[in-house]
């Protein structure tokens, strides 16, 4: 339910920029044949990344305060409002709802973006840890997929007028309310509910997210975990709301180091070219050479179609069986790759002028452009999600993660808002622009990025050791648990710490194994 939060950011990078390019909306709003089209055009979409920007810096007080779940109902009930007040524009009043309603609508956004992910990070079991946080790329796949097929149909279907771009805008109402609704009977994180002393709440809450009763063993041996994990971390950092900004920032330079890791995956997530697409493809596929608004917008709701597929793909197969690293350098190889080939197809044939017929060479590059998206979302579009939820200390993830996801609206603002100007002034070398940062990741990545598959959260500080160069770390780190793990078994064995029937530990004795003399 709290991915259902991503619905509403996929919707808007789906709809958005193929409904402003309806001549219906420019008409309504004196935008045909304006000189500052493409400027006002670009105000309307980044309005909303702006306020995203924000609202991610905000979440970040009101979570440590009100935790995860209030701040998230909040959120649904801004982006719900938003929603609403966007349908007050028309050609009396203007554009200033729409403007309004989207920085409403952002700031709701940014709040939900960090937090929906550190809630979901909270509550999810490692084993499928990366499985569950990709779950809000889904929301945001299908929110995508329905939005650039809303133009298509509004477009093939509607006649030209109010009605025509007033729908796609009304849309958004639902997921948002869905949204709201949803909310309401969503559970409180129980590590946040651990970290405030509610302990009775939070084994509540454990039990229903585990479907298990409170004499579980692993209910037992979860919630010592968790623990001592905030003791430590007490011990450490401190619970207090600016601790984690001097541990941060001042105290761990470790932990700064691992912040600027993730938090340059994350901006350069958004600057591969994925945000100039989602917002500008029917301009994109029209510079490749598809002829008319109404084939832009299929070629567009194809391009969603393949972004849908790709994400199951890579939650069933990708997350947690490659894993985050391998997966992001080849993902980076291939993008790479393709945009090469558009940029040296655009820059020796010109498909837009009248007459020229794009022939097999337009073609390969528009299926190029495909096998781009494709590779992007394999690796790119939810991997900075994951990374960035699982390598931090529960003390500091909801600071870290605001920082994070407020950072990463900055470059999607800077090309929805610049994108019509570097095609503009760049032509074809926007894609030459676009394959040279993702050739310049690679070996970022390999130096920098450890992979983080199956690596518990409390073994992270190991894993991001500056004493293990990043493409041997998780090797030597699973290696080392492994043998920790054998040894404390044989050790707990021999005290008769595990029944002999099933060698599992026995209820009244989880908590005397989670004490530090037999950790």
């Amino acid at each position: 339910m709290a991915s259902a939060a991503a619905i509403i950011i996929g919707y808007d990078g789906g709809f958005i920029g193929g409904t402003v390019a309806l001549d219906s909306f420019k008409k309504e709003f004196g935008l045909d044949g304006s000189p500052h089209s493409s400027f006002i055009i670009s105000n309307v979409i980044s309005v909303f990344h702006a306020g995203c920007f924000f609202g991610a810096l905000f979440s970040y007080p009101f979570s440590f305060y009100l935790g995860r779940r209030i701040p998230l109902i909040f959120a649904a009930v801004l982006i719900t409002a938003g929603s609403a007040i966007m349908l007050a524009s028309n050609s009396s009043t203007g554009l200033g709802p729409i403007y309004a309603g989207r920085v409403m609508a952002g700031v709701a956004v940014g709040f939900s973006t960090n937090l929906t992910v550190v809630y979901i990070s909270e509550i999810a079991p490692p084993a499928i840890r990366g499985q569950l946080t990709s779950s809000y790329e889904i929301g945001w796949r299908v929110g995508d997929l329905v939005g650039f097929w809303i133009n298509y149909g509004v477009d093939s279907h509607i006649p030209e007028g109010r009605k025509q771009w007033f729908i796609p805008f009304a849309i958004q109402l639902i997921p948002s309310g869905l949204f709201l609704l949803g909310s309401i009977f969503m559970k409180e994180s129980p590590r946040w509910l651990m970290q405030v002393g509610r302990y009775d709440e939070a084994i509540k809450n454990l039990t229903w997210f585990r479907q298990l009763p409170e004499d579980d063993e692993y209910i037992i041996y979860e919630v010592n975990q968790v623990k001592q994990s905030i003791e430590e971390q007490k011990q450490k950092v401190g619970l207090g709301i600016t601790d984690p900004f001097f541990e941060v920032f001042f105290r761990n330079r470790h932990v700064l180091r691992r912040l600027l890791i993730t938090m340059t995956i994350y901006v350069v997530c958004n600057f591969l070219g994925i945000q100039s697409i989602n917002y500008y493809s029917p301009v994109i596929f029209q510079g490749l050479g598809v002829k008319g608004t109404n084939a832009s917008l299929f070629s567009t709701g194809m391009f969603g179609v393949v972004k849908f597929i790709c994400t199951f793909i890579y939650i069933l197969f990708i997350v947690d069986t490659i894993g985050r690293r391998k997966a992001f350098m080849t993902s980076s190889a291939v993008c790479s790759i393709c945009f090469w080939y558009i940029g040296a197809y655009l820059k020796l044939n010109d498909p837009t002028k009248p007459g020229v017929v794009a022939g097999p060479g337009g073609r390969a590059a528009i299926g190029m452009m495909y096998i781009w998206i494709a590779s992007f979302i394999l690796a790119w579009s939810g991997g900075p999600f994951v990374v960035g939820s699982e390598v931090f200390d529960q003390n500091i993830r909801s600071f870290v993660q605001a920082i994070n996801a407020a950072m990463s609206w900055v470059p999607i603002f800077i090309m929805s808002r610049f994108t019509s100007n570097m095609i503009n002034a760049m032509g074809y070398g926007i894609y030459f622009f676009f394959a040279g940062l993702a050739v310049a990741t690679i070996p970022f990545l390999f130096f920098c990025l450890p992979e983080t598959k199956g690596i518990a959260l409390e073994d992270m500080d190991r894993l991001f050791s500056p004493e293990l160069p990043a493409w041997r770390a998780h090797k030597i780190v699973m290696s080392t648990v492994q043998h920790e793990t054998e040894e404390a078994f044989h050790e707990n064995h021999e005290k008769g710490l595990f029944t002999t029937a099933d060698n599992k530990p026995t209820a009244e004795n989880v908590e005397h194994l989670m004490t530090k003399e037999n950790v």
